[in-house]
């Protein structure tokens, strides 16, 4: 049992590790997506950056880093709930502090989807709806990231009824995506945070030409 914890944790940090939005970049455009646009390897920044296409490809690759390890961990330890959990926040963490990237990565909202989804379905889905609702009336994929963060753990303390750890948990990794959006969160003080199609635009201006 030791042996399979030990190597579902290492498998999480290092599936969550994978630099999708790195690595699209690089094969389309040729690019080090960390020199564009925000500078964030992340689903919004691809698509601005890259394309539509591109920026979907990453987002779903990113949800599907957090979702695999946490239903490995529930297939291998069905008995211990808390693999489950430990695989969610490493894969989370690999994300954001890549190993493949010198531990520079993304803020994890995508990954971190992938992980609720698993635990936490209808909350999950819940919170999405809410990050649907946020960037089709602002336009800003940072207001949505934060209010599903904000949303999340309130599903998920009064919907259903989920073990304590599990609850905290996405407490804990809420607060750390909403950290990783202080960046975020200073542009939107100051007005100056991009919308969503801001950069595409920029991008099919510059391709037109």
């Amino acid at each position: 049992m030791t042996i399979t914890v030990i190597t579902l944790v290492l498998f999480s940090y290092l599936l969550g590790s994978v630099p999708t939005g790195y690595l699209i970049a690089k094969r389309a455009m040729g690019i080090d997506i960390r020199e564009h646009g925000s500078g964030n390897p992340g689903a919004a920044n691809v698509y601005r950056t890259v394309g539509k296409w591109a920026g979907i490809s990453t987002f779903l690759i990113d949800a599907l880093k957090g979702f695999i390890p946490v239903c490995l961990a529930r297939h291998f330890c069905p008995e211990n709930y808390w693999v489950a959990i430990a695989c969610g926040v490493i894969a989370i963490l690999g994300h954001m502090w890549t190993i493949y990237l010198k531990f520079r990565g993304g803020k994890g909202v995508a990954t971190s989807a992938g992980v609720f989804a698993a635990l936490l379905p209808v909350p999950t889905a819940i919170a999405f709806a809410s990050f649907v609702v946020c960037v089709a009336l602002w336009g800003r994929i940072s207001i949505g990231s934060i209010v599903a963060c904000i949303v999340l753990p309130i599903c998920s303390f009064f919907i259903g009824k989920h073990p304590l750890a599990v609850n905290l948990m996405v407490t804990a990794i809420g607060a750390l995506v909403i950290y990783k959006h202080v960046p975020n969160i200073k542009r939107l003080l100051q007005q100056k945070e991009l919308k969503f199609e801001d950069g595409a635009k920029k991008r099919k201006e510059h391709e037109s030409k």
